[in-house]
């Protein structure tokens, strides 16, 4: 089974902006146990329009020790950049499976951005397919929302949401399905014009593959 989706993707220009990104979520089932992971990664602004970024992510429990799980290379590429009413990307992540040697996966789709005054909206429609021996032989469809309201310079507020309905052209059962979202906090720390600390909280209720339960999704990087 892929991991769920946990942070909401946003497209922007990062020209020249290197990334030190720190990551931490769990899941937890309701009676079950909980299972985290903890990531580190490394990004870099190409130009104006692509971003990329390599990701370490690790897997844990109270029943297992903490180990890597995979390897990613996210990719976000602008384009739109302004000629529009709306921001449009495209997003690409390559996921090496390092439990499952054998297995491989890629994450594709459209990303979209829009302000109406200090909020932002987002809505972003990814495929995944899994390649390996014994995986489905199907591609699957997720989701991703949100809506950030910039409160002040320093924080911003909203709520977000995330679901796995199942194969792209024959969605599970509404049983089988994911649906969950919850309120985000961020902060924003300006070193100065280049450098910034930026945070993300976000606790979401709901099922994640068709189990109920809740998530926690930490997030702290460092831009220079």
């Amino acid at each position: 089974m892929a991991d769920p989706g946990y942070y909401v993707v946003t497209p922007y220009d990062n020209e020249g902006v290197r990334v030190i990104d720190l990551r931490y979520w769990t899941v937890k089932p309701d009676g079950g146990t909980e299972v985290a992971w903890p990531e580190i990664g490394l990004g870099y602004g190409v130009n104006s329009r692509w971003t990329t970024e390599f990701l370490l992510s690790y897997i844990g429990s109270s029943q297992m020790p903490t180990r890597l799980s995979t390897v990613n290379w996210i990719n976000d590429v602008l384009l739109t950049q302004g000629e529009l009413p709306f921001d449009l990307a495209l997003h690409l992540q390559l996921v090496s499976d390092r439990i499952h040697a054998d297995r491989r996966s890629v994450e594709f789709g459209p990303v979209l951005q829009t302000d109406v005054g200090r909020t932002q909206l987002n809505g972003n429609l990814f495929f995944e397919h899994v390649y390996g021996p014994d995986t489905p032989d199907a591609t699957l469809l997720k989701y991703q929302w949100q809506i950030r309201h910039r409160w002040m310079p320093q924080m911003h507020v909203g709520v977000q949401g995330f679901g796995e309905l199942g194969p792209w052209n024959n969605w599970s059962t509404g049983a089988k399905q994911s649906h969950r979202a919850g309120p985000v906090v961020y902060g924003i720390f300006r070193l100065d014009d280049r450098r910034a600390m930026k945070m993300q909280a976000a606790y979401l209720f709901g099922k994640t593959y068709g189990q109920g339960g809740h998530e926690l999704s930490l997030r702290a990087w460092y831009e220079f």
